[in-house]
């Protein structure tokens, strides 16, 4: 276990430098000058190079990349050229919604995946099957910006049952403590506001969970099959086990550990692809952080977010990883 906890760790560290060398040389590429930026629209050509000289772009490209490397080292992600406040700290308020977000989605996902994808199985061949694959394709195929449209327009604007933007009402916001809505309503003992955080995450996570919702529903349903198909269940229904002892005792554990993997790299994308449901909900997160960054051309802050965000990738990889080391005895006599 400490060896593989090693290996993973050390391929992290490598992972992080390659994301870091890859997006450093891409930003440095778009059109543009960050000095101009930084300095403001109005500023006269001696403030610009001021500027310039402030945030070291007076220097060439390798020898930025290289501060750049030393400051990451000592855990300094650098100063936004927008907000003018150390990017860790925009981080750590922009990071805590999303993971909320990502979190009920991710719950979402396994609630209504798992339960499909072993229906279509046990109806396998039937119309059943043929429905829940038609729901799968479906699911799959609509993008999540116009799914989350849809969703805030119908249930949200034309129903008004859930609401359309934001994190809480006016009124039911929580002292900040984690930056979690609904940890610190619990923090605060808040009931009101944890209810209304919730309704407010649901359509966000609903529009997102959406695609990803239904490559899991069709892992679990191939690995069902394989799993139905097994000789110890085959064994199992010969001494005259109920099919319900057999589908949850036997088949649906085995079927689950290779989807452990899918999931894991799912939270890692979730993460990604908040930025259309984020835009939509006006949710503020490191999607939306990420994309104003993108957009002012700040450099460091899209580094920054980058790096979180593939930092968060590896670790959910890195849980998936011993979950299943200690899940599955196959893994452990290979590893």
């Amino acid at each position: 276990m400490l060896r593989l906890i090693v290996r993973r760790l050390l391929l992290a560290v490598l992972t992080i430098w390659g994301v870091a060398t890859a997006v450093f040389f891409m930003i440095k590429a778009i059109p543009g000058d960050e000095a101009r930026i930084a300095a403001g629209r109005t500023a006269t050509p001696e403030q610009i190079e001021q500027a310039r000289e402030r945030l070291g772009l007076d220097h060439s490209v390798v020898v930025q990349y290289g501060e750049y490397l030393q400051r990451l080292l000592h855990g300094d992600l650098g100063t936004s050229v927008v907000t003018f406040q150390p990017i860790s700290s925009d981080l750590a308020t922009v990071l805590p919604p999303t993971l909320e977000l990502v979190a009920l989605t991710m719950v979402i996902n396994v609630l209504i995946a798992v339960p499909l994808g072993v229906f279509s199985a046990l109806r396998l061949g039937r119309s059943g099957d043929t429905a829940s694959r038609l729901i799968m394709v479906l699911g799959g195929g609509v993008p999540v910006f116009w799914l989350a449209l849809m969703l805030q327009y119908l249930i949200g604007s034309r129903l008004g049952w859930l609401p359309i933007s934001g994190r809480n009402d006016y009124g039911l916001e929580s002292p900040h403590v984690t930056g979690l809505a609904t940890v610190d309503a619990l923090l605060a003992g808040n009931v009101a506001g944890f209810t209304d955080a919730i309704r407010h995450l649901v359509l966000p996570a609903l529009a997102l969970s959406a695609p990803f919702l239904a490559v899991v529903a069709r892992a679990i349903r191939s690995s069902m099959v394989g799993a139905l198909k097994a000789d110890h269940v085959a064994f199992a229904r010969a001494k005259g086990a109920s099919n319900r002892r057999i589908i949850w005792r036997h088949a649906l554990p085995n079927a689950l550990v290779p989807t452990l993997t899918l999931l894991g790299m799912q939270f890692g994308w979730m993460m990604g692809a908040a930025l259309l449901v984020e835009a939509v909900f006006s949710i503020p997160g490191v999607g939306t952080y990420l994309n104003s960054a993108v957009t002012s051309q700040d450099t460091y802050a899209v580094l920054g977010a980058v790096l979180v965000l593939g930092l968060v990738f590896i670790l959910a990889n890195l849980l998936v990883d011993l979950v299943q080391f200690w899940l599955d005895p196959r893994t452990r006599v290979a590893s």
